[in-house]
């Protein structure tokens, strides 16, 4: 099923001519629960490796500030807790039974890391043909994504980006390595989902604005807001436009960075000084309080059991405290370094 994202509730580039300019193009991938082939994009699912090319795995320092678990352990814990919030129970009911608890909690316990090279786990797999605007190195066709499923300095996930041409893969690698270690809870594994890719335009978040401009929008929102909300009596609106009309929420492809915590700094490619340009989000959730209005119309009458699975995060990815992970690459080179950051 497409995915489909309502119109703003503005056109707010019709108020604030200033942003026609700053438009981008943003591709919202709506991942939803599948089971994805190597022949399609996907958020978890396999991806199309040639049998003779090494599996990458990661030599890098881990943050290691709770014991790692095993990829088996928290596909376990998934499937157990699953089940139990699927089953009918009456409300006085624990949700566990006893022996259900202590295997949690063995679960739960991890391991000591390993002291080894960590294979990495698959992301993103991104046929070109279906993300609009995405564009690879000449003759690529996919581009493909991978992490290690572990903190690392600034306490995410460190990628692996490939491009490649699919027709150059003869023999497949059906077996790829698995992690040794990831994640406690499995905040970095992300479980398979197929893609409902869709164009969206997006404008700076006003952290990317100039001051004058920045401050007129906030103005304009709280004015908006009180319209809207009458009874809204904190007045909330100085981020209606943040929230409403500049940058979607969830993964995506291009656009603008998802500016939250912290302001924007000069981020350029080390090797060329080329400023860099948004590739992929990782996000945390689709939506959430703040961002209802971008829920595709699909998804607003969802009704019956989602067991552990939020509707507003099928791949179950969470990135620090709910945030976004985005990895930018340099435009002047595919060959430069890209770069992960928070946000």
């Amino acid at each position: 099923m497409a995915r489909t994202t309502p119109p703003r509730p503005v056109d707010i580039a019709a108020v604030f001519p200033e942003l026609v300019p700053l438009a981008r193009r943003a591709v919202r991938l709506h991942p939803r629960p599948g089971r994805p082939t190597i022949h399609e994009s996907s958020i978890g699912g396999p991806l199309l490796w040639p049998a003779d090319e090494d599996w990458p795995a990661c030599s890098d320092e881990h943050d290691h500030w709770q014991p790692p678990a095993s990829l088996d352990d928290i596909r376990r814990r998934r499937d157990l807790l699953e089940a139990a919030w699927l089953r009918p129970r009456p409300s006085h009911e624990n949700l566990l039974t006893p022996e259900q608890r202590a295997y949690l909690d063995k679960l739960e316990a991890g391991h000591p890391p390993h002291n080894a090279p960590n294979p990495l786990l698959p992301v993103a797999q991104l046929y070109l043909r279906d993300v609009p605007g995405l564009v690879g190195p000449k003759g690529a066709d996919v581009l493909q994504v991978l992490w290690c499923p572990l903190d690392h300095k600034g306490g995410m996930p460190t990628a692996r980006l490939i491009w490649r041409d699919s027709t150059d893969v003869q023999k497949v690698l059906t077996n790829p390595p698995a992690p040794l270690d990831v994640d406690r809870f499995g905040h970095y594994v992300p479980e398979p989902c197929v893609l409902h890719p869709e164009v969206v335009t997006e404008y700076p978040a006003s952290h990317e604005l100039p001051d004058e401009l920045a401050e007129r929008l906030h103005a304009w929102g709280r004015a908006e807001w009180a319209e809207l909300h009458p009874d809204d009596e904190q007045n909330n609106g100085s981020a209606y436009y943040q929230f409403e009309h500049s940058v979607a929420p969830g993964w995506k492809v291009g656009g603008w960075g998802p500016w939250s915590f912290c302001d924007p700094w000069p981020m350029n490619c080390d090797t060329c000084g080329s400023e860099y340009r948004p590739l992929l989000t990782i996000s945390s959730g689709e939506w959430d309080g703040g961002s209802g209005s971008w829920i595709p119309l699909e998804d607003r009458d969802h009704t019956g059991p989602v067991g552990i699975r939020n509707p507003s995060d099928p791949p179950m990815v969470q990135i620090g405290r709910g945030y976004n992970m985005q990895i930018y690459t340099c435009p002047t080179s595919f060959d430069h370094p890209h770069l992960e950051i928070m946000q």
